[in-house]
């Protein structure tokens, strides 16, 4: 029996960490195509800006709901569909006539992506129970991998001069397909005869409510060194577009490294000591950003944002997992105000830089990041917790 269960938990997370790699290739799939897709709508930057906050809208308000899907079809149907629709809605924001159209397509986009992301996390949650040991850093790494195979096929695209309706609609049917293949592996994750059905639109507890707020400021660092490094390279920094372009490169490099090797951090150190280690080196690199006028210094410090900041959305939620009513409620409420930080990050930085300047912006960021530091013990595990996942996890583990 236990050579079942061992083979059963492996075969989960190879197909949860294949899952987390698919919603990341569809993320960079997408956002290498943006430049076709604003010419093929005609829209100029600020049409642009709208549709891409469309998606953050459609993701905010659809991932509350996640809870209760999860509760009434399981966790394992729940992660299957979504991200099936997930891979398969890649088509339509290529096939989008007009600005209106894009910004339709592109709500739903978000909405489908933030059902699958707390639907995976919450199978992420629920296989590194019953395993016994981190993953969580990993499979945030797979995803971070998958972006980047993604953003690199469509880079070729686009320089081959292929339309994106091809790509993105070929993309679509692989990536769709993968889904097919790996999604019966997954948890059937049920709740019990018992449990009550959560609301339809759920706020998280407080206590998730402070873990999610430790996430808040890990992606606004992340969104704002995402979005910015390139232009504080060129505007600060005096760097080429080259340049600029290896600083995003770099920043999201050493994000993957670290999430890749984030569990065996993890499994020594511990989820707090490992944040707050993080949330200092993220600190130490905003620092070095925001003093920084020439492009060495400050590309280090984008990655030290980088590997600093790779652990913490990870942890986050897998202590909402583990801290929530259910592993699906707990991963929702987090992630709904974790993934706030997409609406504030980009209008905030680019405000204060309009009023102070780029490295006014980002002292804000290293204010952030060091609240990461501070709040990291948030991120503890509950000693009932621990107690129920060393009933449920096979023996001799």
């Amino acid at each position: 029996m236990l050579v079942v269960d061992l083979r059963e938990l492996r075969r989960a997370r190879f197909a949860v960490s294949v899952t987390f790699a698919l919603h990341g290739a569809v993320t960079g799939g997408f956002a290498s195509r943006i430049p076709w897709i604003q010419d093929h709508v005609g829209a100029g930057p600020g049409g642009l800006g709208l549709a891409l906050l469309a998606p953050a809208v459609g993701s905010i308000l659809a991932m509350p709901t996640a809870g209760r899907l999860t509760h009434r079809f399981g966790g394992r149907a729940v992660t299957r569909v979504s991200i099936g629709l997930w891979c398969l809605i890649l088509v339509l924001p290529p096939l989008a006539p007009d600005l209106p159209l894009l910004c339709a397509a592109l709500m739903l986009y978000g909405a489908v992506a933030g059902i699958g992301d707390v639907a995976m996390n919450a199978q992420g949650v629920v296989v590194e129970q019953r395993l016994g040991r981190s993953i969580m850093s990993g499979l945030h790494g797979m995803w971070s991998v998958g972006t980047l195979v993604g953003g690199a096929v469509g880079t070729l695209a686009a320089s081959a001069g292929l339309d994106a309706r091809l790509h993105l609609g070929g993309t679509a049917i692989v990536l769709f397909l993968v889904a097919l293949a790996v999604g019966p592996l997954l948890l059937d994750v049920r709740a019990g005869e018992d449990e009550p059905a959560p609301p339809h639109f759920v706020l998280p507890p407080r206590g998730v409510l402070l873990i999610g707020l430790v996430g808040f400021c890990a992606v606004f660092g992340e969104a704002a060194a995402q979005d910015w490094c390139a232009v504080y390279l060129r505007q600060v920094a005096g760097a080429s577009q080259a340049v600029g372009a290896a600083a995003y490169t770099a920043f999201a490099c050493t994000m993957a490294a670290g999430r890749l090797c984030g569990d065996a951090v993890v499994r020594r150190l511990g989820p707090v000591a490992t944040v707050r280690g993080g949330g200092a080196l993220a600190a130490l690199g905003g620092l070095l950003v925001v003093v920084s006028r020439t492009p060495v210094p400050a590309i280090a410090g984008f990655m030290l944002i980088g590997v600093g900041i790779a652990v913490v959305i990870p942890l986050v939620f897998a202590a909402a997992g583990n801290a929530g009513p259910s592993p699906s409620a707990g991963v929702a409420g987090a992630a709904t105000v974790s993934y706030a930080s997409g609406f504030f990050a980009p209008s905030a930085i680019g405000g204060i830089a309009t009023l102070a300047g780029l490295p006014v912006s980002f002292a804000l960021v290293t204010a952030l990041l060091l609240a990461v530091l501070l709040g990291a013990r948030r991120l503890a595990p509950s000693a009932g917790k621990a107690r129920q996942e060393t009933r449920q996890a096979p023996h001799g583990q």
